[in-house]
């Protein structure tokens, strides 16, 4: 095809697509369809996507067929045109929800402080030996509350107490750790 059949075949191109002649696409697509999946493959790397480019660009120039102008350009070159941009497109999107992936995961995964996480180790062993240290009553009060994560209610059925005893046994085994914890000088809200 020469150069000047190809623009009277784009100029009658155009005028069918515009009319809204069917087979003005399926011609256009006919000639051009595996130069943009081509092209839209090769800026992706991913087939399904190109499928999915090549669908949007025929469907574009079938929507907005007076978007090209064989006076300014060749077809060929204004469908590539739009193949590529939305191509980059789609990568760019990829790209952008990749890094706000990362960004979100390193959110979640804070860095852990040293020091803190030293603290809070040697604060812990120390919670642990003073909860040792309690008298049996307390002892078992503290240990159903803080380690099996058990109510008041659940603590004074469990030692088949009342609440009010078993609220004074963690509130007195709480009161112990925490003047313990406090002579050491690792203060916490234990109270």
């Amino acid at each position: 095809m020469t150069s000047v059949e190809g623009t009277a075949w784009e100029h009658e191109v155009r005028t069918r697509l515009i009319a809204r002649d069917p087979g003005a696409l399926t011609e256009t697509y006919d000639q051009l369809g595996s130069y943009v999946f081509g092209l839209a493959a090769r800026v992706i790397g991913d087939r399904r996507a190109a499928e999915d480019i090549t669908q949007d660009v025929f469907l574009a120039l079938w929507e907005r067929p007076e978007a090209f102008d064989p006076e300014r350009g060749r077809l060929r070159t204004f469908i590539g045109t739009v193949a590529h941009r939305r191509a980059v497109d789609v990568v760019r999107r990829e790209e952008a929800r990749r890094r706000r992936n990362a960004r979100d995961a390193a959110a979640v995964l804070p860095v852990p402080d040293i020091e803190e996480l030293a603290m809070a180790i040697i604060t812990a062993e120390h919670v642990r030996t003073e909860v040792d240290r309690l008298p049996p009553e307390q002892r078992a009060a503290i240990e159903l509350a803080y380690f099996a994560g058990r109510t008041y209610r659940q603590v004074a059925a469990d030692l088949g107490i009342p609440e009010g005893t078993a609220k004074s046994r963690m509130r007195l085994g709480l009161r112990r750790i925490a003047d313990a914890l406090a002579a050491k000088g690792l203060e916490q809200t234990w109270s």
